[in-house]
């Protein structure tokens, strides 16, 4: 409903500057005058679209230490490629030395203390069978045997963790990648929320595009009919030096969730990297050929725009110019493709600034295939 409205100003404004326009004079279509109208044809047309596009790595992992302690070495540098694996960092390590010794002690000592339950429980058994205990001193060793055992798995389970704790004191790789900054140097205090550096994986790259709603559901609709409206398997990256990317890419998948803030959703297209050319967070525009069919075409020299609405004349069976707003779908060199206007109208093609709305007008038809040829679309027409 607001839009109405707003068409209705605009429209109401059209024709106040129509009018004084004419008042001030401007040249007029004579009586005996043609006008060069043409026929709109519905066709298919297939242009290049670009979208901003975000380059991301497809593995971007933060690496942070497990455990706490002073930075000893920092065994790589800003921008270097590392191998999985690769040692990265080491903290001080003696603290956790120690702990594992601590550790490996205690477990002998109730390993030990283990063996001498299981001897004592043998004894005590003997001793029952000839009935020279009794069966409640039997049952005493063997709580006792339990008992030593759980000293036995707790002690295997701390030293596991010391262990595990002295090897969190050297950091390596998770995957293939290259290093970003390092802020922490040599002799840093740092713990398990401290950001040491990042590794990104840019052997292939991920560009997230958005569209808004519109498109969205063109494209779904195609493709639940089976149709291809773009070139998912040949989508070219332009770099922002302008200079497009040397690989194409291949369109993945979609996000699940539109934004609320702009009603948009993404896109996401794969492209590969083996020179590592793109970088993590790079930007660009994803380029491909979108096909659209049955829409019209509209010259730019038959439009003119007031208060962000486009209008033309359209012209009816006995000459009567008609101003008329319409909704370009997108807008390439001279021409707006729209499917605002049915096939087979009439509009004026030359001219609208000398036509009056309501006036009759004598008309020269001109062909759409003249048109085409004029305006140079037919590589774009399929």
């Amino acid at each position: 409903m607001r839009i109405f409205f707003h068409r209705i100003t605009a429209l109401s404004c059209v024709m106040g500057l129509l009018s004084a326009c004419q008042s001030a004079g401007n040249r007029q279509v004579g009586k005996d005058e043609t006008v060069p109208v043409t026929v709109l044809q519905p066709t298919t047309v297939e242009l290049p679209r670009s979208y901003v596009a975000d380059i991301q790595a497809i593995q971007f992992v933060e690496i942070k230490p497990k455990v706490e302690g002073f930075v000893q070495e920092v065994l790589v540098d800003e921008g270097e490629l590392v191998k999985k694996g690769q040692p990265m960092f080491r903290l001080s390590s003696e603290s956790y030395a120690e702990a594992v010794k601590e550790a490996e002690a205690n477990y002998k000592q109730v390993q030990a203390e283990l063996e001498m339950a299981n001897y004592e429980t043998e004894r005590i058994q003997r001793l029952v069978d000839k009935q020279i205990f009794s069966p409640i001193r039997l049952d005493q060793v063997k709580r006792e045997r339990e008992v030593a055992r759980m000293k036995v798995a707790q002690a295997r389970a701390q030293l596991q963790r010391t262990q595990m704790e002295y090897r969190y004191t050297t950091i390596t790789a998770p995957f293939t990648g290259y290093v970003d900054r390092i802020p922490y140097k040599v002799g840093s205090l740092v713990n398990p929320e401290s950001l040491l550096t990042t590794v990104s994986d840019i052997s292939e790259v991920f560009a997230y595009y958005k569209v808004n709603e519109n498109e969205y559901l063109r494209f779904k609709r195609a493709q639940l009919k089976g149709e291809q409206l773009q070139e998912t398997d040949n989508v070219e990256l332009i770099l922002p030096d302008g200079m497009p990317y040397m690989h194409k890419g291949r369109q993945e998948t979609v996000e699940g969730d539109f934004e609320r803030g702009t009603g948009s959703i993404a896109f996401r297209v794969r492209f590969p990297n083996p020179d590592g050319l793109l970088k993590h967070g790079v930007t660009g525009k994803v380029r491909m050929m979108t096909r659209m069919e049955d829409v019209c075409l509209v010259p730019q020299k038959s439009t003119f725009e007031i208060q962000d609405f486009t209008y033309v004349y359209l012209v009816d069976k006995e000459g009567v110019a008609k101003v008329r707003s319409f909704n370009p779908i997108e807008r390439y060199q001279n021409y707006y493709i729209t499917q605002d206007l049915q096939p087979n109208t009439t509009i004026v093609y030359e001219g609208v600034q000398m036509i009056r709305d309501g006036a009759k007008i004598k008309t020269d038809t001109v062909s759409f295939e003249d048109i085409k040829q004029e305006l140079h679309l037919n590589n774009l027409q399929r």
